[in-house]
């Protein structure tokens, strides 16, 4: 017959000690699907104001459209705020996809917002920082520099609206202001000369292998076929255009199609 000692040692009692482990699990599991649907809105969020601010930039820019563009970056400021202290210690790699999207639009319409007002691209030393700032009292969020790199690429596909519509509405391809003091080459600058000059220059990356290496291939196409766009419009002003009335411009509804198919 068992004992007193052997009853109270029974397997449902001894199991009973495993019980606060298995809560210690559940708590951090409720905890990691609440952080990543957190920092999933919040990238959407930073997503659909970054978007905004890139419409914003599609038409001519007066500077009244770069103030009218502070209530987006004040969104996603706050968005960035509220999960910044998600994303810190090893959260940074443990849920950089779920930030990824963000990061690339944030990228996409601060770059384009700086090429042009500054005539120039956005460097990586200067968005990564730009990104942290946007949370003013926190540790703000990590820009990775293979989001800045998707980033960049997006945004040659705006280069390519901003110049199609810009032939489609003026009758020339958009130049680009020269810093002062520049040489005679740089003078001559106009927005597909640089398209050509970063295309050169992404197409040189080495982007190795993996999820990164997948995406740099993806988006690379879409740039090159942006670039072959605004060749194109060009092409057709420029010779097509010899053989019009004075005073003939591009046909808008095709300028429409060509933003159509790279929506």
């Amino acid at each position: 017959m068992a004992s007193q000692e052997d009853v109270g040692s029974s397997p449902s009692t001894s199991l009973n000690g495993y019980l606060p482990v298995f809560e210690h699990f559940r708590t951090e599991l409720d905890e990691h699907h609440d952080r990543r649907e957190r920092i999933i809105k919040a990238s959407r969020d930073v997503t659909a104001a970054s978007k905004k601010i890139v419409r914003q930039l599609q038409a001519p820019l007066p500077q009244s459209v770069v103030k009218g563009n502070a209530q987006y970056y004040d969104t996603i400021s706050k968005q960035c705020a509220a999960v910044s202290n998600d994303l810190q210690g090893l959260n940074t790699h443990r849920y950089a996809r779920q930030i990824s999207s963000g990061c690339q639009e944030y990228v996409e319409a601060a770059s384009f917002e700086h090429y042009l007002t500054e005539a120039r691209i956005l460097p990586y030393d200067e968005a990564a920082p730009g990104l942290r700032k946007l949370d003013l009292e926190g540790p703000g969020v990590e820009l990775s520099l293979e989001d800045y790199i998707l980033g960049i690429y997006d945004m040659t596909g705006e280069l390519m609206k901003f110049a199609i519509t810009g032939m489609a509405m003026n009758g020339a391809l958009p130049s680009i202001a020269s810093a002062e003091g520049a040489s005679s080459a740089s003078q001559q600058r106009n927005l597909l000369t640089d398209m050509r000059d970063l295309r050169s220059v992404l197409e040189s990356l080495d982007a190795g292998f993996g999820p990164f290496a997948k995406d740099v291939d993806k988006k690379a196409d879409v740039m090159r076929q942006s670039v072959e766009k605004v060749e194109k419009a060009l092409y057709g002003l420029t010779v097509r255009g010899a053989e019009r009335p004075k005073g003939w411009m591009p046909d808008m509804n095709e300028a429409g199609r060509a933003l159509e198919v790279e929506g």
